[in-house]
C-alpha cells in the first residue's frame, strides 16, 4: 500500500549448547522467511563481519587453549561491538529480521556460568557492546550434553577450543540457558533439540510466525 512502512526490524537469536542443531535450524528459518518475502539477514557470533570472523578464528583455535576467561570475554565483546554496529543495527533500521546464531545469552551461559565470570561484570560490558540491544525473540535448542557429545563424535570432525570443554562445563552452560528461559519466558522459548530435524523446524516456524503476526510483519489470520 502506498505510503506504508515496514515496522522496525527484529532480532531473533538461536542459542543452545554445542552440537544442538542451531545452525541447521537458523538456516531453515531464513529459508522460510525468504519464501514468505520477509526481508531477513543471517549472521552468527563469533563472526558476522570481516573483523568478527578474524576474532572467531582466534577464539576457536584449539592451539589457544591457555586463553584466560577474561581474554575470552573481551574478544567476544569486541566481536559483538563490531557486529552490532556494522550489521545488526543497520539491518534492523532497514526493517529486516536479523536471524543470529548466538548473541548475548551465550556470553552469560559460556563465560558466565561456564567460566565463572560474575554476571555483574558481564552486564555493563555487554550493554556497551550491544548498544543496549536485546533480542526480540530467542530460541534455545535444548539438548542434553551427553547427547551433544555423542553427536560430535559421530560427526567425525575435530572439535574447536570451546567444544573441547568437558561435560561439567557443558552442563553448567545448559543450566544457565534453562535459567535464562525461566527468567524471561516472554522472550525466550525452549525447543527440544532431541526431536527429528523437520519436527523442530516446524515448531520453530510456528513460534516465529506468531511472533511476526504480533509484530505486524505478517497479517493477522483473524
Amino acid at each position: 500500500m502506498s505510503g506504508s512502512r515496514l515496522p522496525r526490524g527484529a532480532l531473533i537469536t538461536f542459542e543452545g549448547g554445542d552440537w544442538s542443531g542451531k545452525t541447521t535450524q537458523a538456516r531453515r528459518l531464513v529459508e522460510w522467511l525468504e519464501k514468505a518475502d520477509i526481508p531477513c539477514v543471517f549472521s552468527r557470533e563469533p563472526g558476522g563481519t570481516e573483523i568478527g570472523e578474524e576474532i572467531r578464528t582466534i577464539l576457536l583455535n584449539p592451539d589457544h587453549a591457555p586463553m584466560s576467561p577474561k581474554t575470552e570475554l573481551f574478544l567476544y565483546m569486541a566481536n559483538r561491538a563490531q557486529h552490532t554496529s556494522q550489521l545488526i543495527i543497520p539491518a534492523l533500521d532497514a526493517g529486516s529480521i536479523v536471524v543470529c546464531e548466538r548473541f548475548s545469552d551465550a556470553t552469560f551461559a559460556y563465560q558466565g556460568a561456564g567460566r565463572g565470570i560474575d554476571k555483574n561484570v558481564i552486564e555493563p560490558i555487554n550493554t556497551i557492546a550491544t548498544s543496549g540491544i536485546v533480542p526480540d525473540l530467542t530460541i534455545i535448542i535444548d539438548v542434553p550434553p551427553d547427547e551433544s557429545t555423542e553427536r560430535a563424535t559421530h560427526a567425525g570432525r575435530g572439535e574447536d577450543r570451546i567444544e573441547r570443554e568437558g561435560l561439567t562445563f557443558q552442563k553448567k552452560v545448559r543450566q544457565e540457558y534453562l535459567r535464562i528461559a525461566q527468567q524471561d519466558p516472554e522472550r525466550v522459548k525452549i525447543v527440544d533439540g532431541a526431536k527429528e530435524i523437520d519436527h523442530i523446524a516446524q515448531e520453530i516456524i510456528g513460534i516465529v510466525e506468531q511472533f511476526l503476526r504480533d509484530r505486524g510483519f505478517l497479517p493477522d489470520t483473524d
